[in-house]
């Protein structure tokens, strides 16, 4: 006869596990002898290795009741479907660790490639990384929102980046994220803006691909003024200049 921890050292498992398998009632727990110890048989050393294997190989403790009486045809069908639900939670691991390597970093973390793409790009004219940082989640929020618009919007996107007003406005945003209360800067960024506006007004390209959202533009308007303080002075200064709006900028009527 075995002690607890001879039982558990023949099958290749832990004390405290005999002890949970006691618990929920997957090996029978004996009677206490005169001496007042428990002691297991060859029996219990068999059915404590069987659970071991079945446990090992991915089988939930809820099934290995089942298996371990079960016969050979049961068996056979109970290993089948086991084996189809580790084969999905195979897939879906692979599927994790896919997304894990795509996300390389912080800046791909919860966006479609043609917005890192284009973020990249931004860096390659010259953007401030923390301009690049406060356009990246902004796109996190448009994406979740208009996921469907994403590739049209940035193909329009990247062809902009050939405007050299466009290079000169991320420059010029660069500047006022160090120094936002220069007025002279302020006023040159607000005219730079202005201009780009009414050409992509005149060509349609400020038609609006979503589906005008307004609580969610108010969201994003709101996430560009907590942005930077420079960011109020502008849409001011833009409004000023006979435009509205800053997420779905228009040209205000006469």
């Amino acid at each position: 006869m075995l002690t607890i921890g001879q039982l558990a050292s023949y099958a290749g498992v832990t004390i405290r596990a005999v002890r949970h398998y006691h618990q929920v009632g997957l090996l029978p727990e004996p009677p206490r002898d005169a001496s007042g110890y428990r002691t297991y048989d060859s029996a219990a050393v068999v059915r404590l290795i069987k659970i071991r294997t079945l446990a090992e190989a991915g089988v939930p403790l809820a099934r290995v009741r089942e298996l371990l009486d079960a016969d050979p045809e049961t068996f056979a069908a109970a290993t089948a479907e086991i084996d189809r639900q580790l084969r999905v939670q195979v897939r879906a691991l692979q599927e994790h660790r896919r997304r894990i390597a795509q996300l390389g970093s912080g800046a791909s973390l919860a966006l479609p490639p043609e917005v890192i793409d284009y973020l990249d790009r931004l860096r390659a004219i010259g953007a401030p990384e923390l301009v690049v940082e406060s356009e990246r989640d902004a796109w996190i929020l448009m994406a979740a929102r208009w996921p469907e618009t994403m590739p049209a919007l940035m193909v329009d996107k990247v062809a902009q980046l050939d405007d050299p007003r466009l290079v000169r406005l991320y420059q010029l945003i660069g500047r006022l994220a160090q120094d936002g209360e220069n007025e002279e800067l302020l006023h040159e960024t607000a005219d730079v803006m202005i201009e780009m506006f009414e050409q992509a007004a005149d060509s349609g390209q400020l038609d609006w691909q979503g589906d005008q959202d307004a609580a969610f533009v108010g969201l994003m308007d709101s996430f560009a003024d907590a942005s930077h303080p420079a960011v109020a002075r502008l849409r001011q200064l833009i409004a000023q200049r006979g435009w509205t709006g800053w997420t779905m900028v228009e040209k205000r009527d006469p």
